[in-house]
């Protein structure tokens, strides 16, 4: 008599049977689910070894940073039933901070139905549209359309609970998690329309996109805004205001002098350098401290600006110099302009106002250029341009402030260029396989506007993953 046994090296009709049963518990009791099946990073070039442009669902786009940034779905949406627990957000106090608890799912599917929809068991990266939590009563009373309800996979493996008495497995659990509008997913949220926004009747392309229906981003950048426009206003310049703080005047003697004589004008004369015992002039110099230069004469005298000094000027007069980066305040002393201080105080929000050392790192967009191939000047005309017939140029267009070289394209190459010897930014492009660019700059007639067309371009400002690439790797 043969020994009494459930396992079984091959699957049976024991196999069977539970697996059957399993199945109608999930047609009876389970809900529907919609998953947009993850079909690998979308096809990219080769662009680096850590960055191959490989695809396919094992691929991993940067082998860097270990991210699949770009990733691509399939347009056909699969039906599946799921069972999970439903979980209520709670706030967990019992560490540093609020965190919410419920935002994280567990979900089973029934293994073998799982191959026949999709053709393979869920894997990190699927998505996963919940139905039954559509959100039917949103704050927001402008919204046409239901808050679809979209999970991410982060984890899956077989479920411990699973196992029948055969000791194979039946479910297949998954980790999820919401799913936010972020660069990932916007093959899914940029392809679905969040219902008839405009009006017309139908829910198409022409309808606003579900992602910025759903994304936060707007009303994260409003808060930032507020944040920044509060702190410019509490701190608008780096260092310290001494503004408030006043210089006494002194007498040729050294004595305090008057404070109505801050500039002097009445009792000393530049022509002849003489002064009266009683003669009383401006400040020489001001507050001294951390980063309180602000280019700002002294108990708020008044100052000129400009770019050449004034021709008929009063001793103790203040001039602020424009040409000067950072801008320079001098004062007369009856013979010569001395200076005071440079305008170092800056604002602290990024931008092209911002002039510390962060913000030129941040906002450098300068390139090093090395193995020239070609150059060529242009004399700017109001007739049609016609290039010499050893030039480097095919065409140019002055009303498109398009040049077209004789150069052939390639991504790696560079185009400085300089209008009457001053660099100018440009715009490259591929023109029927030459390299040709577009300057913005206004050109007028005589003007020169020289070019030359480098192999070798290095960014000064580089990503992480460019700076540590090995040089074997360029």
């Amino acid at each position: 008599m043969p020994k009494l046994s459930l396992w079984r090296p091959n699957k049976g009709n024991d196999y069977k049977f539970f697996d059957q049963r399993i199945s109608e518990m999930f047609t009876v009791g389970g809900v529907d689910v919609y998953l947009h099946k993850y079909l690998g990073p979308i096809d990219q070039p080769f662009t680096s070894n850590t960055e191959p442009g490989t695809t396919g669902i094992t691929s991993i786009q940067d082998l860097l940073f270990l991210e699949n940034r770009d990733r691509k779905y399939d347009t056909s949406v699969y039906t599946m039933r799921t069972i999970y627990r439903i979980n209520d957000n709670d706030f967990d106090l019992q560490q540093f901070g609020l965190f919410l608890t419920g935002d994280t799912m567990f979900a089973v599917f029934h293994l073998n139905d799982m191959i026949d929809t999709i053709g393979r068991k869920i894997m990190v990266g699927d998505v996963l549209e919940l139905p039954n939590l559509k959100d039917y009563y949103p704050l927001d009373d402008t919204l046409s359309a239901a808050l679809k309800r979209y999970y991410v996979v982060q984890d899956a493996t077989r479920a411990a609970e699973g196992f029948s008495p055969t000791w194979y497995p039946h479910l297949w659990r998954v980790k999820l998690q919401p799913l936010v509008d972020s660069q990932e997913y916007k093959d899914i949220l940029d392809n679905i329309a969040a219902g008839d926004t405009n009006g017309d009747g139908v829910a198409d392309a022409n309808d606003t996109p579900l992602g910025q229906v759903i994304s936060t981003y707007n009303k994260y950048i409003e808060i930032n805004d507020a944040i920044v426009a509060r702190a410019e206003t509490d701190v608008p310049k780096s260092g310290y205001d001494t503004t408030n703080l006043y210089t006494a005047p002194v007498t040729q003697e050294g004595q305090p002098g008057d404070p109505q004589g801050i500039l002097a004008s009445s009792n000393a004369n530049v022509s002849s350098n003489t002064y009266s015992s009683s003669s009383t002039v401006s400040p020489s110099d001001k507050v001294r401290g951390y980063l309180t230069s602000d280019a700002f004469p002294p108990n708020g005298a008044a100052v000129a600006a400009g770019i050449a000094y004034p021709t008929s000027p009063v001793v103790g007069d203040y001039f602020l110099r424009l040409d000067y980066v950072p801008n320079r305040l001098f004062r007369f002393d009856g013979r010569r302009w001395v200076k005071i201080e440079d305008g170092l105080r800056t604002n602290l929000t990024p931008g092209a106002t911002n002039t510390t050392q962060r913000s030129g790192f941040v906002n450098n967009t300068d390139a090093n250029y090395a193995n020239a191939l070609a150059w060529d000047a242009i004399r700017i005309s109001s007739g049609a341009y016609t290039p010499a017939a050893n030039a480097q140029t095919l065409s140019f267009t002055l009303a498109s402030k398009q040049v077209v070289t004789k150069t052939a394209y390639k991504n790696t190459y560079g185009v400085k260029t300089k209008l009457n010897s001053k660099i100018i930014n440009n715009t490259i492009a591929n023109t029927a396989g030459n390299i040709s660019f577009t300057v913005s700059t206004t050109l007028n007639t005589n003007d020169v506007l020289e070019y030359t067309i480098y192999a070798n371009v290095t960014y000064q400002r580089q990503s992480l993953s460019d700076a540590l690439r090995a040089s074997a790797d360029n």
